[in-house]
């Protein structure tokens, strides 16, 4: 098997690996580039997916009402 540099992902098969290369060369960038090119996408796109994660609102007025209406005395 042919030695592996930190950015390439282990679990990669030789047809994952050659796709990659192909999309890379497309782009005009080295496989390694765009290996970390697409980590950093990846890393940016979770980072703003739990960014725009909103907090629990605040119930409306009539869900409140509803909320205490149906409560036991």
């Amino acid at each position: 098997m042919a030695k592996m540099s930190d950015t390439t992902a282990p679990r990669m098969s030789e047809g994952q690996r050659a796709y990659e290369a192909k999309r890379a060369a497309k782009a005009g960038k080295t496989l390694d580039q765009w290996l970390k090119m697409k980590a950093q996408e990846r890393e940016a796109a979770l980072a703003a997916a739990q960014a725009s994660a909103e907090p629990a609102k605040k119930p409306g007025f009539f869900a409140r009402l509803m909320e205490r209406a149906t409560k036991p005395l």
